[in-house]
């Protein structure tokens, strides 16, 4: 590949912030083995950085991250991508405001998506992340764009970051790849809590109206401002 220093620079931190990711992903168990996956955008370029394919965790250095384009071509780099690399790739296609994917099966995410359930919004902490229900995306084979194509019909219309794909698992985006991160850990402490408050009986929803209010201070509002 050949680039300018500004590029080859942004190329080498994107490689560091992904390595460093998945660190994420082991810490707050959402993987387990060499499963899951994370990618993020190079910003101004038809571009991606994402995890090799059958790489161990343990294993996973930013020398080892792969670049391709936006149809999983590979770019640069001495391994093949992740098997999901057309799914992540698609997915940034159609949806230009996505600048981070991320795949897990996290246990309890990936059981409501074995039942091809959405996640009802009976959590504020649902409303101001995700701004309703989790979706679900249809099921779709490995190894090309069904996936992708799945999430993004999926998305369509929706608030929410994260899709449960049909009888696979997870998929969550972000404006970067550390929110789209920080939406699976999201998703999976719901998906836990919402199973365990249906073992004590049905939840309440929460109404729309609430749901929209919530989403709108929590997006808007939270945490402390970047411009003081």
């Amino acid at each position: 590949m050949t680039a300018g220093d500004g590029v080859r620079d942004t190329l080498a931190r994107l490689r560091a912030d992904v390595a460093d990711l998945h660190r994420m992903l082991t810490r707050y168990e959402l993987v387990t083995w060499t499963a899951g996956n994370i990618s993020a955008r190079v910003p101004g370029r038809d571009l991606m950085v994402i995890k090799p394919s059958g790489v161990s965790y343990d294993d996973l250095t930013e020398e080892r991250m792969v670049v391709t384009d936006l149809h999983g071509r590979l770019v640069d780099g001495d391994q093949a991508p992740s098997s999901d690399t057309d799914a992540h790739a698609y997915v940034y296609r159609h949806m230009p405001e996505v600048g981070g994917v991320v795949h897990t099966h996290s246990t309890y995410a990936t059981a409501w998506a074995a039942r091809g359930e959405p996640i009802p919004c009976v959590l504020t902490m649902m409303a101001d992340e995700f701004g309703g229900e989790i979706p679900i995306g249809p099921f779709a084979l490995i190894g090309d764009e069904s996936i992708g194509r799945g999430i993004v019909e999926a998305l369509h219309g929706s608030r929410s970051p994260a899709v449960l794909m049909q009888n696979h698992g997870p998929f969550t985006t972000g404006k970067t790849a550390r929110d789209a991160v920080k939406a699976a850990v999201m998703l999976e402490d719901v998906a836990r809590t919402v199973h365990i408050a249906r073992q004590l009986g049905e939840p309440i929803e929460i109404p729309s109206g609430q749901v929209t209010s919530l989403f709108h201070r929590y997006q808007n509002s939270y945490g402390q401002r970047t411009d003081r």
